[in-house]
């Protein structure tokens, strides 16, 4: 069983139950079990400021499903939730998006994924809920924890503790 990391986003109305729903359908996934999650992290607008805040939150899970399996698992949530790739601008408003950020230490480039996630590094709406669950953890590529990776952000975009963990 492999550990993976995942960030979840929304900032479509009802936002908390968006999440709540996309959890909730992770943990009902027969090949997936939650371990934890962080906190919900209230964050502003990364590449498009111009639109309604998000919530974010990380959360780690055991798998057995390959990397690629898992990402067909994210994107089929994505879309039952009522998200549609073609259909919204890049950066834009979604009703949910799950990017797996960590897979073990697996490096993967392929057409359809890249782990670890390509801008995370660059991203505190990704970095300040990992480092509740693993500020230690070293980026496979990078060759930085999340704590370094953190304190070399340059540009810091507006993040606010929302609410209890799930």
């Amino acid at each position: 069983m492999a550990i993976a990391y995942l960030c979840l986003g929304t900032n479509i109305e009802d936002r908390k139950k968006f999440i709540e729903q996309a959890v909730s359908f992770l943990d009902m996934s027969e090949n997936i079990k939650i371990i934890r999650t962080s906190a919900l992290y209230e964050t502003e607008p990364w590449g498009v400021k111009n639109q309604n805040w998000f919530l974010n939150l990380a959360v780690e899970i055991k798998t057995s499903l390959s990397p690629q399996d898992l990402l067909i698992k994210c994107l089929n949530i994505e879309k039952t939730l009522g998200r549609d790739r073609n259909q919204e601008s890049r950066w834009g408003e979604r009703p949910i998006d799950i990017d797996i950020i960590f897979y073990d230490n697996a490096i993967i480039q392929s057409e359809i994924l890249t782990v670890p996630h390509e801008r995370m590094h660059l991203r505190a709406f990704v970095l300040v809920p990992l480092l509740e669950l693993i500020p230690d953890f070293r980026h496979p590529v990078l060759k930085k924890t999340v704590s370094e990776l953190y304190d070399s952000l340059e540009d810091v975009e507006d993040i606010f503790l929302y609410g209890t963990k799930l």
